[in-house]
């Protein structure tokens, strides 16, 4: 297992619990003791945990939210996605992230970058979000400023909608933006279930310099209630569970394809 791989599951595990102590970490995830106890001292050093005699304690801050938006049945082809979406990110960029599980994922894998940290007290990455969630995970990160657009909070995805979050996107610019979709049809384009966070992923893709759907194959083919505007939209980035007719029609479409190394 990857270092990265059992960073991740040491927090879900932490998420789930509360607390962990090593020996549990060594049992689950048949690591030495020294190297639990590496893996906790790192995450301690990113203010994502906090170290106790034999253990770890969970920062509250990340992880308070409802246990439904906690886990995702597809999270491993999620993983590879954000994985992949993350590898484009580099220092002083502004990112924008909408809501959704998949752009959680990239926001957990932006703040596990190493190559990220800069020097104390030194901001090397922005982050733009409309979701509290997301917001909340990165918070703990000194080296990632992050910026929340106002709005109204909807309850169900915990993103923040309506004119005031569409103002405040309006006035800025990103390099890169993943957004987040509930279906993608090669034919109809990415669509959403909700017609506030349709128009605020919409302004998101408008204000980057490059933007990209994040969506696992699972949900490529399948429809929702509002359509956006793919005019803007540079690509899709999905993981390796993509067939090849699946590809071959999204291309057909005009969509770059990205998929999970």
């Amino acid at each position: 297992m990857k270092r990265e791989e059992r960073l991740n599951q040491i927090l879900d595990l932490l998420g789930a619990r509360g607390q962990l102590d090593v020996d549990e970490i060594v049992q689950r995830l048949e690591v030495s003791p020294a190297t639990a106890r590496r893996d906790l001292d790192s995450l301690a050093a990113a203010s994502l945990l906090t170290r106790t005699h034999g253990g770890a304690v969970s920062n509250t801050v990340a992880y308070e939210l409802p246990a439904r938006f906690q886990k995702d049945t597809n999270d491993g082809l999620k993983a590879q996605i954000a994985k992949r979406a993350s590898s484009m990110v580099r220092q002083d960029m502004v990112v924008g992230l909408s809501g959704g599980t998949t752009t959680k994922a990239i926001a957990t894998e932006l703040g596990m970058r190493e190559d990220l940290v800069g020097e104390p007290g030194r901001t090397t990455l922005t982050v733009v979000t409309n979701a509290v969630n997301i917001a909340a995970l990165l918070a703990v990160r000194p080296h990632i400023r992050v910026m929340v657009t106002g709005g109204v909070l909807n309850a169900r995805s915990y993103e923040l909608v309506g004119p005031l979050a569409q103002s405040a996107l309006a006035k800025i610019t990103l390099d890169l933006a993943f957004v987040g979709v509930n279906g993608l049809d090669p034919t109809i384009g990415p669509m959403v279930g909700d017609e506030m966070e349709a128009a605020i992923n919409e302004q998101m893709i408008q204000q980057a310099e490059h933007s990209y759907l994040v969506v696992d194959s699972t949900k490529i083919g399948s429809r929702s209630f509002i359509i956006l505007d793919r005019e803007d939209v540079d690509g899709v980035i999905t993981d390796d569970q993509l067939s090849g007719p699946q590809r071959a029609e999204l291309e057909a479409s005009g969509l770059l394809v990205i998929n999970a190394d």
